[in-house]
């Protein structure tokens, strides 16, 4: 198409005509394109690709926060929720997304190169999790000195890791296994269970995995996002919708539907316990009005 768009722009006046035959093929050609993009996303339902054993953000049975949201889209759109289920580990966007099964990624981090980013939605924070009434729960940073010789669950491999080895944290720190299968083992829920039995001191957690799993079932703990860390890596991530490379389309209706309905994103998500931050992860986004 740039090439009938500069064929175009440079035709000497003679041939104005084979100018406006290409201007008119390149316009064909860009409908088609978007015809075909179109095409590849079904208008009968909302086809979401998910981890059938992810709670609490997806589960097969349809309870996890992700599963509300995709109804709300849905609902929105006036149509069906239909699932494509697949382990959210090597191989999820090749055999869902990419293999044209399914539209729609509810939850994925912005910037990923392997789908097409919607605008943002929320952007979370990883938090701090400890006893409610315990010494410590007035910590907001991991600088503290309370967190001295503490015992902290940690996912191993993940950004909080550098953050604790530079404040001494990593050497009693207990790691738990970042690639599992969900569907068989859980290190979110096991490190909560640690927690409350005693086993370690703090556990630190994705926001949206801690927030809904403390809000669930477990009133004696508190959350803490790490709102105060500003040294590197940064603990902080923008969420999106992930649609296929080059589905433009789509994105943008997608796009309409977040900036015309963020409100209720907004309440649904709080509801399940995700604890919201601004845009650039430096303090709590309250509640509008």
């Amino acid at each position: 198409m740039t090439a009938w768009a500069d064929l175009a722009r440079c035709a000497r006046p003679a041939r104005l005509a084979l100018g406006l035959v290409g201007a008119w093929l390149a316009a064909g050609f860009a409908a088609d394109a978007r015809a075909q993009t179109s095409d590849l996303v079904s208008d009968k339902a909302l086809r979401v690709c998910a981890d059938p054993a992810n709670l609490p953000a997806s589960a097969e049975d349809e309870s996890g926060y992700e599963n509300a949201l995709a109804e709300l889209i849905a609902g929105k759109l006036g149509v069906p929720v239909e699932y494509t289920w697949y382990p959210m580990a090597t191989g999820f966007i090749r055999n869902t997304l990419k293999a044209k099964r399914c539209d729609v990624v509810m939850g994925y981090a912005q910037g990923h190169e392997l789908v097409q980013n919607t605008n943002h939605y929320f952007t979370s924070v990883y938090t701090l999790i400890v006893p409610k009434d315990g010494p410590l729960a007035g910590v907001s940073a991991l600088s503290d000195a309370a967190l001295k010789g503490q015992r902290i669950g940690i996912v191993a491999g993940t950004p909080p890791s550098a953050h604790l080895a530079r404040n001494g944290l990593i050497g009693k720190a207990k790691p738990y296994r970042l690639f599992v299968d969900r569907r068989h083992e859980s290190p979110a829920t096991d490190m909560i269970d640690d927690l409350e039995a005693g086993e370690i001191d703090a556990a630190i957690l994705w926001g949206p995995l801690g927030g809904p799993l403390v809000k669930q079932g477990h009133p004696g703990l508190t959350v803490i996002p790490l709102v105060n860390e500003t040294d590197p890596p940064r603990l902080f991530f923008r969420i999106t919708m992930g649609v296929r490379l080059g589905e433009k389309v789509w994105e943008r209706k997608l796009n309409s539907l977040i900036r015309r309905h963020q409100d209720e994103i907004d309440a649904l998500l709080r509801e399940a316990g995700v604890p919201l931050v601004n845009d650039m992860g430096t303090a709590v986004k309250e509640p509008e009005g």
